[in-house]
């Protein structure tokens, strides 16, 4: 008789086939949301996004249908919304049971970080961005969600005439090449999404990176900064306030 696969064997094999060969670490992220989750690269529960997994919005609301969630409130900040700006904010809180007290999550969006082609939808953007992060704090889920990305347009690619055609050129990997936009706009949004200080975040991401400013950080050391900053400020959000109160002293009594 033929052995059944495991269900976490097949989303693994099907996400090979989508993204081949990622790596030991990143497919074992990866199994922890199949295992622990039961989140699914088959329904479209994550996605693998500029070197990063994310979960996304269906997948999430699957995992809130699996384990009973009692319910969503979801309400505008009306002091913080611009209905002729097309800029929203909203509130979202999940019960997970009738008992609940409430994982509370905010969500923003404005013509500025949304794609261009649901520009006008600004509302429903900040809407789901909030359920997510909710849902997020709610179920132990520390990625951020796809519908949480702010958008950036793609660079226009250089190109140089060759007796064979175009040839395109590509990140230079020292971070500051086509991907690096996309990480700075990661970045600009959990500074956003967290109201973060923004140079105290730059001057820490350079610490972190071991660069004496952070544009001379290597792409990758860069988006290890954004994924270690976004796991902080989801789980110890006071915490990540005190590093960064750290650096708001003025720079001649640093050290």
């Amino acid at each position: 008789m033929k052995r059944q696969e495991q269900p976490s064997a097949v989303e693994l094999r099907r996400a090979r086939s989508i993204w081949g060969k990622l790596g030991a670490a990143k497919f074992k992220q990866l199994r922890r949301l199949v295992e622990n989750h039961h989140m699914s690269v088959v329904n479209g529960d994550v996605k693998y996004l500029e070197q990063s997994w994310y979960v996304t919005h269906s997948g999430l609301l699957a995992l809130a249908e699996r384990k009973g969630c009692a319910g969503i409130k979801v309400m505008p900040v009306k002091e913080f919304c611009d209905a002729a700006g097309n800029r929203w904010v909203f509130k979202a809180v999940v019960y997970k049971s009738r008992a609940s007290k409430g994982f509370v999550g905010y969500g923003d969006a404005d013509p500025s970080n949304v794609s261009p082609h649901v520009h006008g939808a600004e509302m429903r953007v900040a809407e789901t961005r909030a359920v997510n992060r909710a849902l997020r704090k709610a179920y132990g889920i520390g990625l951020c969600s796809a519908e949480e990305l702010g958008y950036v347009a793609p660079p226009s690619p250089r190109t140089a005439p060759t007796g064979k055609g175009t040839v395109h050129s590509s990140s230079n990997g020292n971070g500051t090449g086509n991907g690096q936009p996309r990480l700075r706009d990661r970045l600009s949004l959990l500074i956003r999404q967290h109201q973060l200080d923004s140079a105290a975040v730059k001057l820490f991401a350079a610490e972190f990176c071991g660069t004496h400013e952070l544009r001379e950080a290597s792409r990758e050391m860069v988006e290890s900064f954004i994924n270690h900053l976004a796991e902080w400020a989801s789980k110890d959000r006071d915490g990540l306030l005190c590093k960064l109160n750290s650096y708001a002293a003025p720079a001649e009594v640093r050290s």
